[in-house]
């Protein structure tokens, strides 16, 4: 599958190792054509997933032999990726990873020059030309490979130098912290971020062996060992994050669970007293950012599904905080991208400063209720579900920048194409559970009849 979102698919079926070096090499070479003046360095890293090296060595053989040359930074999270792109004078990045995919899948995440994704319209010029021949270079123009093995520390010591988090409030609180890596990349890094803010680690699924130790997506109900761990240590909270560590869940001291969507509403209640501006996330996350917003004098604007859409307008809007309701926090003090790291020292600074148990920061918040499901449909069914969609929503405020959203009292549907899956998505948000796994099962049965009926 190619999208905004780079080339994805199933590891020797839809993905080997002569397409990787297919879409790397044409990469390159895009790169290269529009920063003509530098010296064309790539930057790459992976996550911890077993067909990792296979994609590596590929990617690396084409780029060098489009006259790239290449940094390897090994295992890594996505974000130390696209913030060692950043910090250096690289023309782009490619992040080896297929996020909270399977394990069988893998994928390449094109990275700008400036350390952000590919933008939409790039994105869309780059995939345009990946069918094109390859212009390999001659013997004397090859690229060079180096490795650098210090960028998990770089990205550490950016997290801790965000000027509003006081890191010695922190250590005082002596947090107990357990955190699930599910053997992905974040096996390094988020146990050294954790020690360095005082924290006593217990550790689950730290091996970065890419066999995920159960379904990658921090879910919660893929996050019953987070929960029986942080009541068995006795921890003040329990974080989970998916393979490449963009994406944070939480786990509360009673061992529960509290939803993935108050990653991002927790970090804006942090951040917000101390910088007032607007708050940029996307149209499926909950309306607890407005309510939040609301309480400092802020607004909220909403961008398409994608962290470049949310970080492209927090760059133009100056937006202190932002991100997206699956986990993700974006803080532009670090840099413009989703990142676990992120949010947990966000959110154990508002714990510190705040002296409250993450349990009360929750239940201090207003109550909404997500329903999100997925509807897998047939390739040839998915532009006559879309269409369909608009007829359901009689009454409703629509939003069409990004499939169909529809808003109305106190509860809103979105229904969308997913960028990374063959999929429809159907996320719902109302003031009860009932009601809005009611109204999301009434969008996929409705959806079911007009493709059947089509």
């Amino acid at each position: 599958m190619t999208s905004v979102s780079g080339v994805r698919g199933v590891f020797a079926d839809t993905l080997n190792p002569i397409i990787a070096i297919q879409f790397a090499a044409k990469f390159g070479e895009f790169q290269k054509s529009l920063n003509a003046s530098q010296t064309p360095e790539i930057i790459v890293g992976r996550d911890s997933r077993t067909t990792g090296n296979a994609m590596l060595h590929s990617i690396v053989s084409a780029l060098i032999s489009v006259g790239c040359n290449v940094t390897d930074l090994g295992v890594v999270s996505t974000p130390t990726v696209l913030l060692a792109v950043e910090q250096s004078d690289a023309i782009g990045g490619i992040s080896i990873t297929a996020s909270h995919n399977p394990p069988e899948w893998n994928a390449m995440k094109f990275v700008d020059a400036d350390g952000m994704f590919l933008a939409p319209e790039k994105a869309a010029e780059f995939l345009a030309s990946v069918h094109d021949a390859i212009n390999w270079v001659e013997w004397d123009k090859i690229g060079k490979l180096s490795t650098d093995m210090d960028a998990t520390n770089r990205h550490i010591d950016k997290v801790l130098s965000i000027p509003y988090l006081n890191i010695d409030q922190i250590k005082a609180r002596q947090l107990k912290v357990v955190i699930d890596s599910v053997n992905g990349a974040g096996g390094f890094i988020s146990p050294m971020l954790l020690k360095k803010l005082g924290c006593t680690v217990y550790e689950l699924n730290s091996e970065p062996s890419g066999i995920f130790a159960h379904v990658a997506e921090p879910l919660n109900e893929n996050l019953g060992q987070l929960e029986e761990a942080v009541k068995f240590y006795g921890a003040d909270i329990g974080f989970a994050t998916d393979p490449d560590v963009d994406r944070l869940s939480i786990v509360s001291e009673l061992g529960k669970c509290i939803g993935e969507e108050l990653t991002i509403a927790l970090a804006e209640l942090f951040v917000l007293p101390k910088k007032i501006g607007t708050v940029v996330v996307n149209l499926s996350s909950s309306m607890l950012s407005d309510d939040i917003a609301a309480r400092y004098g802020a607004s909220v604007v909403r961008t398409k599904v994608g962290e470049i859409n949310v970080g492209k307008k927090m760059q133009e809007l100056a937006s202190p905080i932002g991100g997206e309701g699956n986990g993700g926090v974006i803080c532009p003090e670090v840099h413009y991208t989703r990142d676990a790291m992120v949010g947990m020292a966000l959110i154990l600074g508002l714990m510190a400063e705040s002296g409250k148990s993450i349990s009360q920061l929750a239940s201090e918040l207003p109550q909404y209720y997500f329903a999100k499901d997925k509807l897998t449909l047939e390739s040839s069914q998915m532009d006559t579900a879309m269409q369909a969609v608009p007829s359901f929503f009689a009454g409703y405020t629509l939003d069409t920048q990004d499939g169909i959203k529809a808003t109305g009292d106190k509860h809103w549907i979105h229904v969308r194409k997913s960028g990374t899956e063959p999929i429809i998505r159907i996320y719902v948000e109302s003031d009860s559970p009932q009601r809005s796994r009611q109204l999301c099962d009434e969008v996929i049965a409705k959806i079911r009849r007009a493709v059947t009926y089509a």
